[in-house]
């Protein structure tokens, strides 16, 4: 559902995926959406899903359709995000059938939604200064090469 006030997950719930993501990792966020007490309003996500390597995205499919046979959550939220033109996914095909597309929205209202839930609130660190842009954010992503050169 749609709604410009809905939060936006927390830490918990999202697992950014890459070729190097593990096994546990996966089975981690899995377990976490179909166990008792993730009924608390919680979407567990699985972002870049098509990025895993087989041997992970196999023992997703795994876990994910054992512990709903398992579970006795009716109504657990999880979803898996794929680049729809990952056609070599192994994910892509073990969840084919649970494939919608996502519903459109136009740059201007996920550029709108993410400023109204990313603003630093005043008063916070001036960390979030360090950043010029028009309006202040207090989520940057920084990649590096070389890994803890001050970043």
């Amino acid at each position: 559902r749609h709604t410009e006030t809905a939060p936006l997950p927390s830490y918990d719930e999202v697992l950014v995926c890459t070729p190097d993501t593990e096994e546990e990792e996966v089975e981690l966020l899995v377990r976490r959406a179909l166990s008792p007490g993730s009924q608390d309003q919680k979407i567990y996500c699985l972002l870049g899903a098509d990025k895993l390597v087989y041997k992970v995205s196999k023992q997703l499919e795994s876990h994910f359709f054992r512990l709903v046979q398992s579970s006795s959550i009716p109504n657990y939220r999880f979803i898996i995000f794929c680049n729809a033109k990952a056609h070599h996914s192994y994910v892509i095909t073990a969840f084919d059938a649970y494939k919608v597309t996502f519903p459109c929205c136009s740059k201007t209202e996920i550029q709108t939604y993410l400023k109204m839930h990313l603003k630093v609130p005043s008063g916070t660190a001036p960390v979030a200064q360090a950043f010029e842009e028009p309006y202040q954010q207090n989520v940057k992503f920084i990649f590096s090469e070389r890994a803890g050169m001050g970043k």
